[in-house]
């Protein structure tokens, strides 16, 4: 299913940022290590060849430099084809349930990769 048919695009509530940070994602016995696309206080677009099922549940961990960890559960929303408007192919993670010390650290690190983004002139 794509974001588009899944009515995701017009119910977000968090605005996505453009990053180039990787992650772990486990799930249905598979352990993933791949690029984030976009991440919000909502979730993430994860870029793999090897998606999850829609609907499966994850443990998203991010280690992202000068940050501690983050951990969170997530459920995959969407997926999108390889061969889709020619965007890359991945799902879409939304997170469950952070508790308010996770959530903290995931707003302080969106916010660092904003600065980074001005700083280098990144518009995505």
């Amino acid at each position: 299913m794509t974001e588009e048919g899944s009515g995701l695009s017009e119910n977000r509530k968090s605005t996505r940022i453009p990053t180039q940070l990787r992650c772990w994602c486990e799930g249905d016995n598979v352990t993933l290590y791949a690029r984030i696309s976009n991440l919000s206080e909502g979730g993430l677009f994860l870029r793999t060849s090897t998606p999850l099922a829609r609907g499966a549940r994850t443990v998203v961990k991010l280690s992202p430099a000068g940050h501690q960890d983050i951990q969170a559960q997530a459920t995959v929303v969407w997926l999108r084809e390889a061969e889709e408007r020619a965007l890359p192919a991945g799902m879409g993670l939304r997170f469950e349930s952070l508790d308010s010390d996770t959530l903290g650290r995931l707003r302080q690190m969106i916010s660092q990769q904003q600065q980074n983004q001005v700083k280098a002139g990144w518009a995505g």
